[in-house]
Formats: C-alpha cells, sequence, structure tokens
C-alpha cells in the first residue's frame, strides 16, 4: 500500500517535534516520506492486535468459512486470529536482522522489561531503547506497505469479502436493459 497524506496525519503524533502533527518528514531531495512516529504508531497498532488474538483463550477461537478467489470460487475454513499471528511473527523474524530479532523476542514476544532485556543481552539502557524504536519503525513501515495483504490496518486483515453472482453488466445484459456503462451522461 503506498503512504498517503491522510493517513499519516491522522497517525500523527500531535506533539512529535520533528513533524509537527503532520506525520510527513521532507527529504532533502524533495521526497515525502511518513515521520517516524506514524511507523511506530502502525508498529503498535498491528502489535495490540497481535497480542489481543495470542491472549484469547484457544477454545474461544473463531472459525470462518471464506471465499478465495480465483474462477473456482473455492470456500475454506479459516481461523483469522491464528493466522494474523503467524503472519505477524514470520514478517517480524524476515524484516529484521537477527540481532534486532532477538531484541524483539525478548521484549514484545517474551514480555521481559527492559532491566531484564539489557542484563541478558548485555546492552545499557541508551542502545536497548534505540534499538526498540529502530525495531518499531522497522516493523511499521513493512507492516504498511506488505503486499500484497498488508497487515496494517488489522480490521482490514480481518475482513472477508465474497462476491455474489455476475457483476452488473451480466445481469442487465440478462434482464435486456443497457449495462450502466453504456447508458449516456
Amino acid at each position: 500500500m503506498e503512504w498517503n497524506r491522510s493517513d499519516m496525519l491522522s497517525m500523527a503524533r500531535l506533539s512529535c517535534t520533528l513533524c509537527g502533527g503532520e506525520g510527513v518528514k521532507q527529504e532533502k531531495s524533495g521526497t515525502i516520506t511518513p515521520c517516524h512516529c506514524v511507523l511506530r504508531a502502525s508498529f503498535r497498532a498491528c502489535y495490540a492486535r497481535f497480542r489481543l488474538c495470542v491472549g484469547r483463550e484457544k477454545y474461544l477461537s473463531r472459525v470462518s468459512f471464506e471465499h478465495f478467489g480465483g474462477t473456482d470460487r473455492r470456500m475454506m475454513w479459516c481461523r483469522k486470529d491464528e493466522e494474523y499471528a503467524a503472519d505477524f511473527h514470520l514478517v517480524c523474524r524476515r524484516a529484521l536482522e537477527p540481532d534486532l530479532y532477538r531484541i524483539f523476542s525478548y521484549h514484545f514476544l517474551l514480555g521481559a522489561d527492559w532491566k531484564l532485556c539489557c542484563r541478558r543481552l548485555c546492552l545499557d539502557r541508551g542502545r536497548f531503547f534505540h534499538a526498540i524504536y529502530r525495531i518499531q519503525e522497522t516493523l511499521g513501515r513493512v507492516f504498511y506497505e506488505l503486499e500484497p495483504y498488508g497487515l496494517y490496518p488489522p480490521r482490514e486483515y480481518f475482513i472477508t469479502r465474497i462476491r455474489r453472482g455476475p457483476s452488473r453488466a451480466v445481469d442487465a445484459a440478462r434482464l435486456g436493459m443497457p449495462a450502466l456503462a453504456a447508458l449516456p451522461a
């Protein structure tokens, strides 16, 4: 998905000193990129949904019957919560360098606080928090720009779109009416 100004503005932090709450950072070359606060907001939204999916009791898991594209119109059973958690974890593992992934797994997946992480990974406090910010920015960008099915916004991951029946042009032809595209303006 491409970044647009309205998404960046809605996710921007008002107290951000880099963008002033606009969510846009102008590079020297003239290109417009999302601010770091926007990337971290994207990560936090996906991480909150991941924690919700993982924290549910297994007997509360929803099973849904979904349509998967193609000409044969197949339907399959799926568990969206488990799929989202697995996709989140795999994308994080692929996108992060091994050192950053170790910090990510201790802090975000296992839930260790910064003191325990610093002691276990032999880091000082400043390097740890700089690594956390770098992880959030990297993964926020990856979650937003992931193609063809992004993890951000999380609500769109859980929406099922089932197309019922033929298109309007076929319906109009079957009823003897002109198609909507053929009507004069």
